[in-house]
């Protein structure tokens, strides 16, 4: 197995245009042992720093932070609807007392608090090198009930047509010597976290710097099959733009580019992430049928492996399908923050 790092997070609150590009520079400089940094909007990020310098109390559990960028607004926190790991740069408001804080002008410091991030989201880098290890033998897999085992250690269990469980604590060379074997568990160890298969790789697609889009799929016509099971918050509206055009009609990859203005790159990740949630296809038998008048609600995607093709489909014209111009995309556009 290749070990990959997973693209990690980062989002800033309360700092100048100069401190940004100094953590940028810094996360630049290398990646930790079990992860790589990069700095993303808030919304999209799995940690926070926060300047404590330009934090404020607001009553006993909300935090007022002001912009370090005067284009920008300050930001609200509910310190009990917060869901990610925080920390603080130093100095911290009067009487707030942080699980994490760090000196904003030591590298060492900053390092530090990165590190007690990744202590913190170890669960979500086994999910990370759970994926990574079902990616590669997904042809060897198939459909079915599997676990994941080094020796006689249980690593995971993966059902391909509902939930995956992998232990918290996994190390990448767990998986480099791990077999899969059938499974009839019922049960996983406390000490297990666990997610439907879907969030699972949709979640290695956000984080992968691995090309996981099949080479048939720049080629051949692709398909619109079924929408992702996925909260719609984890969506993209370049997701919902995609599979939109794809519900109007089939379209190559060069098609997309010109009807959704992406380059290649860019195309392929968020075509990539799709396919391994077993949204779109290459095969027009697998394609669903395109919405009545009525509307009707199309089906979520299970995922992956029954949805995915790992085999170029047969040379078969595919059936012309009517395009409607007035169909909206599977759900409704969130706005940009």
């Amino acid at each position: 197995m290749t070990i990959e790092l997973p693209i990690l997070r980062l989002g800033l609150a309360g700092f100048t245009a100069d401190q940004q590009h100094a953590v940028h520079r810094m996360l630049r400089a290398g990646a930790g042992e079990t992860s790589s940094w990069e700095l993303s909007d808030l919304d999209g990020a799995d940690a926070l720093w926060i300047n404590g310098a330009r934090t404020q109390l607001v009553g006993s559990d909300r935090l007022r932070v002001a912009s370090g960028v005067p284009s920008e607004r300050a930001l609200q926190i509910n310190m009990a609807d917060v869901d990610r790991p925080l920390a603080f740069a130093q100095p911290l408001p009067t009487g707030f007392e942080a699980l994490c804080s760090f000196d904003p002008a030591s590298a060492a410091g900053m390092a530090g608090a990165l590190a007690q991030f990744e202590e913190w989201l170890k669960p979500l880098i086994a999910q990370f090198w759970l994926a990574s290890h079902i990616v590669e033998h997904q042809a060897a897999l198939g459909t079915g009930k599997f676990e994941l085992r080094l020796n006689t250690e249980l690593l995971a269990v993966v059902d391909m047509h509902g939930e995956a469980a992998v232990r918290a604590n996994a190390r990448p060379e767990d998986f480099d010597g791990g077999m899969w074997r059938a499974s009839a568990r019922h049960t996983v160890p406390e000490d297990f976290v666990c997610s439907s298969l879907s969030w699972l790789m949709w979640q290695y697609a956000r984080r992968t710097q691995r090309d996981v889009l099949p080479r048939h799929y720049r080629a051949g016509l692709l398909y619109f099959r079924r929408a992702p099971r996925l909260a719609q918050r984890e969506l993209e509206n370049s997701h919902l733009l995609i599979m939109r055009e794809l519900m109007l009609a089939p379209a190559t990859f060069d098609d997309l580019q010109q009807r959704c203005g992406f380059d290649a790159r860019r195309l392929a990740q968020l075509l990539g992430a799709l396919y391994l949630v077993g949204s779109i296809t290459s095969n027009p038998r697998r394609a669903a049928p395109v919405s009545g008048a009525g509307g009707e609600s199309v089906l979520p995607s299970h995922l992956p492996s029954g949805g995915l093709d790992s085999v170029v489909p047969p040379e078969t014209p595919p059936a012309r399908r009517p395009v409607r111009p007035d169909l909206t995309v599977p759900a409704p556009l969130r706005p940009d923050h």
